[in-house]
């Protein structure tokens, strides 16, 4: 009888050979090849979710300091930079905010005028100087204080004549330099100063100097 080769009795089936290493490595390196595509996919799509998080974080914080109080465009971008989020979309979200008015600097300025110059009675110097500490834009800050009405030396009258019945138990003198000082404070030019003292000196029948009182 006629065996096949390696079939005749007693002898042991060879298993099947193993792949040969040069195609495992082939198929690993596929197999690894996709399996990085597969990681870097992940980390882009991590990567975009973190920034959108993080702008998202972002507008929260400007918004909640919004509800406080009103801020300028340099104060809101300063309020960004703290939250980490890079300068690009920093000038992004200050744009967005402008655009939907949560950033209005014409506004703001009103709101300076309105609370140094009406209620606190500080001149024309005294208001530009709040402006400028507030970082508003120039041109916006110059257009709002030329619509300042030209009342100045009467607001200063004013100003000095009621402050000089807190006086009475100065000298001429004295109450010259304190009102003086007051107003100068207050954001009046020299000027208008000069004329608000004499007149409220005048007012109470003391413009000369004779007159002498305790300090």
């Amino acid at each position: 009888m006629t065996y096949l080769p390696g079939a005749a009795p007693g002898m042991k089936r060879r298993s099947p050979l193993p792949p040969t290493p040069a195609r495992a490595t082939e198929a690993d390196a596929e197999i690894n090849a996709d399996t990085d595509t597969d990681a870097e996919a992940d980390v882009e799509i991590n990567a975009d979710a973190d920034a959108l998080d993080q702008r998202e974080r972002a507008e929260k914080v400007l918004l909640h300091r919004l509800r406080g109080r009103s801020l300028s465009t340099v104060e809101a971008l300063l309020v960004l930079n703290g939250t980490g989020i890079d300068s690009g979309e920093a000038s992004e979200i200050i744009e967005k905010f402008i655009q939907l008015q949560y950033l209005d600097e014409g506004k703001l300025a009103d709101q300076i005028i309105h609370s140094h110059n009406v209620r606190k009675g500080l001149g024309r110097t005294g208001v530009e100087a709040e402006m400028r500490r507030r970082k508003l834009d120039p041109s916006v800050m110059m257009d709002k204080l030329e619509e300042l009405p030209d009342d100045e030396a009467e607001r200063a009258i004013d100003l000095a004549t009621k402050r000089i019945g807190q006086m009475e138990r100065y000298d001429d003198q004295t109450i010259d330099r304190r009102l003086t000082g007051f107003l100068m404070r207050k954001g009046y030019g020299s000027a208008a100063v000069r004329l608000a003292v004499k007149a409220a000196m005048d007012s109470r029948g003391g413009g000369g100097g004779s007159r002498v009182r305790f300090r």
